[in-house]
């Protein structure tokens, strides 16, 4: 009871929410023409569109204007130069209903921040901030909010040195707090260290709690696919089509799925595998908030395989494509799961006569179905070498208890019984431990290969 009242606190308003009020914004995009800031497989353009997808997918927010401003240098101070920054400062003051401008650079530090905020008359938000919120929004279970109470922790303390040096001007150097000997600063800093200790704690105990499910499944012997991609490009819509559960809504949204969830499916040899959904990738995402959230991906470093989805249709394909691959090797997630990832191409029905350019990737329609057989095929595949299981035709005796343990211990594909002696070939999928404990139960079984 004590633990449930520790997460509940720690799950209290958060200093750092937005709120949930309407906001009108202007939406800037800083333009870097040139040097190493700049990224040859993006635009300003697209920057753009993908942070106006952004706020679309949050309840009464609107965009008002976008605005796209040169700069040589994003991680200036005040992010432009002097003379575009005096003409965005002009073209924002018109702007009269707008309530928040969206700058959408990774973070600004909280003294930019202050400045741009007295220098434009509205709140500012950064990508960090937008994306936070939108986390806050679709966060359903107690460990998602957890991760984004983490994700958190280090704009507290950006805010708090901002506020500490504000204080200190006004008033000629830093007090200590009465009879403590603490200062104002080192007792914050100890509250937010003690606050981050019981997020950790608390979101190990989960982890433990998964690994106990996982170590379960792990029996059971259910291969496990993790389905992963950049946010929006059809992950849940494809498990849907693979596994056939109606109860799976995918939604039209950036990071609509942010915590992992798994759904069970059927290959082709009718074998069980276990389908899990993850949080989506998102370009320049910091690195703190990929950190909070990595107790969720760790579920991916104990998958058999990896299938990653793409929107092919969408202008940064290849972009989105580094994105989620520079994660995936940040997890140090085993070699031989990366190098057997099967590429999958979505959204093709959207693109006449398609053809996938990169070997071994596979074009699909999850929405229509198009492709989803040689997919699976492909996948069953890629789980049979990796969990060394075996397709075997075993000769059993009817009259014996074989039969019911193999439907129990593996996959029974087919039975072709043979009357005449009472006995059946059976062929089968089975794991490596199970085949070891089928030939001890029944040494005088005949065993074929498929």
């Amino acid at each position: 009871d004590d633990d449930v009242e520790d997460v509940e606190e720690l799950l209290g308003p958060s200093p750092l929410a937005v709120g949930l009020g309407a906001q009108r914004l202007a939406v800037v995009q800083p333009a870097v023409k040139w040097g190493p800031k700049k990224s040859p497989l993006t635009t300003a353009e697209l920057q753009i569109a993908e942070a106006v997808a952004l706020v679309d997918t949050l309840p009464n927010w609107v965009v008002l204007d976008k605005i796209i401003i040169p700069t040589k240098n994003p991680d200036k101070k005040l992010v432009f130069g002097k003379g575009n920054f005096q003409a965005l400062t002009e073209k924002i003051k018109k702007l009269t209903h707008v309530t928040a401008v969206f700058l959408n650079v990774e973070r600004i530090s909280s003294l930019t921040k202050k400045e741009l905020e007295d220098a434009w008359g509205v709140k500012v938000f950064d990508r960090y901030t937008v994306v936070l919120h939108i986390f806050r929004c679709n966060a359903r279970t107690k460990e998602a909010k957890l991760q984004i109470a983490l994700a958190e922790i280090p704009l507290l303390r950006s805010n708090l040195k901002n506020e500490v040096s504000q204080l200190d001007q006004q008033r000629g150097g830093s007090r200590y707090i009465m009879g403590s000997g603490e200062t104002f600063m080192e007792t914050q800093n100890r509250i937010l260290k003690e606050k981050e200790l019981k997020i950790r704690n608390a979101l190990e105990k989960l982890r433990r709690k998964r690994s106990l499910l996982r170590t379960r499944r792990r029996k059971r012997e259910f291969p496990v696919v993790s389905v992963m991609g950049y946010t929006n490009c059809g992950k849940t819509t494809l498990i849907k089509a693979l596994t056939g559960e109606a109860g799976l809504q995918p939604r039209d949204q950036l990071f609509a799925t942010l915590d992992i969830t798994a759904h069970a499916g059927h290959l082709p040899s009718h074998m069980a595998v276990i389908y899990v959904d993850t949080i989506g990738f998102l370009t320049d995402l910091p690195h703190n908030l990929v950190e909070s959230f990595s107790a969720t991906l760790e579920e991916v470093v104990y998958s058999d395989l990896i299938v990653h989805v793409r929107d092919i249709t969408h202008p940064e394909t290849i972009l989105q494509k580094a994105t989620v691959l520079s994660v995936l090797k940040n997890l140090n997630l085993p070699s031989h799961l990366l190098d057997s990832m099967v590429e999958v191409h979505n959204k093709v029905d959207l693109i006449e006569g398609y053809k996938p350019t990169e070997e071994n990737a596979f074009a699909i329609s999850a929405l229509h179905g198009h492709g989803l057989e040689e997919l699976k095929e492909e996948i069953e595949k890629k789980i049979l070498t990796a969990t060394g299981k075996m397709i075997l035709t075993l000769h059993v005796n009817l009259e014996g208890p074989q039969l019911s343990w193999l439907y129990k211990e593996a996959t029974v594909q087919e039975v072709d019984v043979i009357p005449e002696d009472g006995t059946a070939r059976v062929k089968v999928i089975i794991g490596n431990s199970a085949f070891g404990r089928y030939k001890n139960l029944f040494p005088k079984s005949k065993i074929f290969t498929a």
